[in-house]
């Protein structure tokens, strides 16, 4: 009863603080989340301002990222809200969840988000570009959000109970893959494994990521995996020569990345105690998606203008560059990152699934209702 009391006078809390605080914009009237928190691991897909001070080339904490987005520009890598964004309106949260940079107070108690742009699986997959905060580093953060919600809610039995409600994003590894394995110049990785070996080691880092995750209160747990490069510009960046093979020697590693997600989640709900984990199949989703909502006739180009073609660096937008007017038709904002546009698609079917291959064993609909 004495713990029960507590949690309620802290959710009396968060409602004070939300209500007060005008720093995390777009709240939804009498929303109600589905699940009491979400938290948010990641790269520049779900990143929302956690680069914005560090030492790196990988932040974009100018115009015209965040045209589209009602609190402006704030770190996001794309023209308007992220995948992370429309997932936290999906589970009726009135507010989306701050970076970890920033968030503090009792407003941890409904999540954060640890996502940073160029972070990997692999601790130095990114470095070339300056400081990012990998996956290792995210779950550290974490646990010290842990720490704070123990202190808050009286005791670690009342906290984990707590955040076994909660739903967990992950969308992590392309990096590990295009500012990493891919660019030969800079790591060693492409000659120390095949693709094969890449994905199983890959794998096995990225397990024992996730059962620290699981450890620090995390049963709810959806992984998105991996998709295809599709901007015209940025195969180019990197397959500058006979990108035909390229493409294809591309599409073949990250498929058996892919590929080894879905029974690695599979083996985590049976080994860990009371644990769900869902595979996203963001490839899949994706390329139907593109196939069938007839976006802009220029779906392969960005709608910024980009700098940086034909280097190994990501291809952004160039501060206060030009930029389409027609945002909803285009896939890509930069040369690398999508639309809001598309992310609202994606994020529907991330959500709800519409094909049998969407997601496994099920969506992040059922996933809150468990």
């Amino acid at each position: 009863m004495a713990c029960s009391r507590k949690i309620s006078s802290w959710k009396l809390l968060i409602v004070f603080f939300l209500a007060s605080n005008s720093q995390h914009d777009l709240y939804y009237a009498d929303a109600k989340p589905q699940v009491p928190c979400f938290f948010i691991f990641g790269d520049s897909i779900a990143d929302n301002g956690n680069n914005n001070n560090l030492n790196t080339t990988i932040k974009v904490k100018y115009l015209p990222y965040g045209i589209d987005f009602p609190g402006g520009v704030t770190g996001r890598f794309t023209n308007g809200r992220t995948p992370m964004d429309f997932l936290a309106e999906s589970m009726g949260f009135d507010h989306y969840i701050p970076p970890f940079a920033t968030a503090s107070g009792p407003e941890i108690l409904e999540g954060v988000n640890y996502a940073s742009g160029g972070a990997g699986i692999r601790n130095e997959t990114g470095q070339f570009a300056g400081d990012r905060i990998s996956m290792d580093r995210q779950l550290e953060n974490h646990k010290t959000t842990v720490s704070r919600i123990v202190k808050m809610l009286g005791n670690r039995e009342s906290a984990m109970d707590y955040l076994s409600k909660c739903i967990y994003a992950v969308a992590i590894g392309s990096n590990d893959y295009f500012n990493n394995y891919f660019i030969p110049v800079v790591y060693p990785t492409h000659f120390r494994f095949t693709p094969s070996q890449y994905a199983t080691v890959l794998r096995r880092q990225f397990s024992q990521q996730l059962k620290t995750l699981h450890k620090y209160g995390a049963r709810k747990v959806a992984v998105h995996g991996l998709d295809m490069p599709r901007c015209t510009l940025f195969r180019l960046s990197i397959c500058a020569i006979n990108e035909a093979s390229c493409m294809a020697y591309i599409t073949n590693a990250i498929t058996l990345w892919n590929d080894e997600l879905k029974p690695m989640v599979a083996g985590l709900s049976r080994s860990l105690p009371d644990a769900n984990f869902i595979f996203i199949n963001f490839t899949g989703i994706t390329t139907s998606i593109v196939n069938s909502q007839g976006f802009n006739e220029d779906i392969n180009f960005p709608c910024c203008q980009v700098y940086g073609a034909g280097n190994i660096i990501p291809l952004n937008c160039k501060s206060n560059g030009n930029v389409c007017s027609n945002r909803s038709q285009y896939a890509f904002f930069d040369a690398v990152h999508p639309t809001e546009a598309l992310y609202e698609l994606q994020t529907r079917r991330t959500y709800r699934a519409q094909s049998p291959t969407d997601s496994y064993p099920f969506d992040i609909e059922h996933l809150v209702q468990l």
